[in-house]
């Protein structure tokens, strides 16, 4: 039974951080590749970051690379994503969920949480 939850958001200034977490059952790291995703208001849904500690594929989306860092912690079977210098355009719903990445690109399928909320406002 894979199942995945997300915590670590909440409200934060613009020009802050949050760390957000994922952490999987029903499956390990080395199974599935993670991707963080989000969806704003009015925004269609759409893939941020992912990791595949499997072979190492690491994939961030244009606007949060440099901002943004993903990392994997087996023995916790969690996926983190920390999030620096968030602009209010980064506020969303994210999501974790099991997906296909590579480089350049990221799609969720099968297993998704259930969100966590990112507010970036003064």
């Amino acid at each position: 039974q894979v199942q995945l939850v997300e915590s670590g958001g909440g409200l934060v200034q613009p020009g802050g951080s949050l760390r957000l977490s994922c952490t999987a059952s029903g499956f390990t790291l080395d199974d599935y590749a993670i991707g963080w995703f989000r969806q704003a208001p009015g925004k269609e849904r759409e893939g941020v970051s992912c990791i595949n500690t499997s072979d190492g594929t690491i994939y961030y989306k244009e606007p949060v690379k440099g901002r943004f860092t993903i990392s994997g912690d087996n023995a916790k079977n969690t996926v983190y994503l920390q999030m620096s210098g968030l602009k209010p355009e980064d506020s969303a719903v994210y999501y974790c969920a099991t997906a296909l990445c590579g480089n350049h690109y990221v799609a969720g399928f099968g297993s998704w949480g259930p969100g966590t909320q990112v507010t970036v406002s003064s």
